[in-house]
């Protein structure tokens, strides 16, 4: 006769236990993420003012009408730069400064606490800090001034040829410290001995650090350059307090232009629409990314578990 399993009153009370565990955190993510996005795809579908009922069904215009927009173009093209310059600049300079302040030196704890600092400042903060510094006349013209480099001095926030290059440079401020932070935990997991065994074989500290240092810290680079790709999309605080998106839309980024033509201008179809492109956008690069960058370490952690 077949035996049946039969679940008892264990098991059930296993499952309520889960139940109530995730219940609150699934019912914040329900009410907070997937239901504003579903009212977002929804109201994206009509010209609406947020007051009027919604009444006027324009379909997939509001979409239309951003794709061919040149100022939302635009802020494609600055998020998308934003994106090029962290690869091509933070990423070295974070790498960099996380293997020096990874040696054994005098005072590298206060160094590693200068680097950190300003990742813990609030972005208001930072973005009220740093518009002082670079007026007109300000503290960063003096001191130019005082260089020699007097020529060099600029309308930082008012040039738009400029501005995006000096917002790059405030937000690098902001976050390399986490970045230094990310590299500091992955240096972490680099065996010693195998280092010290290269060092034995005659290797000198930069091939040590290009044949096994980089390869051991490759997931974490990988990491790093995904959440800065994500953070670099959704940039909002910093450039809206700096500059509001301009001078003449020259520091626009998708989620000011959100702001800017869906709320202060009252057109909530939309800036939903928009808001919608956005999150595609961040969703297809999330997953490619997934799929072609990350998948072998996740694939790798995965066998190891098992293991």
């Amino acid at each position: 006769m077949p035996l049946t399993h039969r679940r008892g009153p264990g098991s059930a009370r296993k499952r309520l236990e889960i139940g109530l565990f995730v219940a609150p955190a699934l019912i914040l993510y329900v009410s907070f993420v997937m239901l504003p996005m579903g009212l977002a795809v929804y109201y994206s579908g009509f010209k609406w003012n947020g007051l009027e009922p919604l009444t006027r069904f324009v379909g997939l215009g509001n979409y239309r009408k951003a794709l061919t927009d040149h100022v939302f173009q635009g802020a494609v093209w600055h998020n998308s730069l934003f994106i090029l310059l962290s690869l091509a600049i933070q990423l070295p300079i974070g790498l960099g400064l996380a293997l020096l302040v990874n040696r054994r030196m005098r005072g590298r704890g206060l160094l590693r606490t200068i680097l950190f600092a300003p990742y813990v400042l609030s972005e208001v903060v930072t973005a009220v800090a740093w518009l002082l510094l670079l007026q007109p006349d300000g503290p960063v013209d003096v001191l130019l001034r005082d260089l020699g480099l007097g020529s060099l001095v600029q309308l930082w926030l008012a040039n738009s040829n400029v501005v995006l290059y000096t917002l790059f440079v405030v937000i690098t401020w902001k976050y390399i410290g986490f970045a230094i932070l990310l590299f500091l935990a992955g240096l972490q997991g680099v065996p010693r001995e195998l280092t010290e065994a290269a060092s034995i074989d005659g290797a000198n500290s930069w091939l040590i650090t290009r044949h096994i240092t980089l390869p051991l810290l490759g997931p974490t680079i990988r990491i790093w350059i995904f959440l800065s790709m994500i953070g670099s999309l959704q940039l909002f605080d910093l450039i809206w307090i700096m500059t509001l998106g301009g001078p003449a839309n020259s520091s626009n980024t998708m989620v000011t232009y959100i702001i800017q033509r869906g709320i202060q201008r009252s057109q909530f179809g939309y800036g939903s629409a928009v808001a919608v492109i956005l999150f595609i956008i961040s969703f297809v690069v999330a997953l490619v990314y997934q799929r072609f960058v990350l998948r072998r370490d996740t694939e790798g952690a995965m066998t190891r578990i098992v293991g």
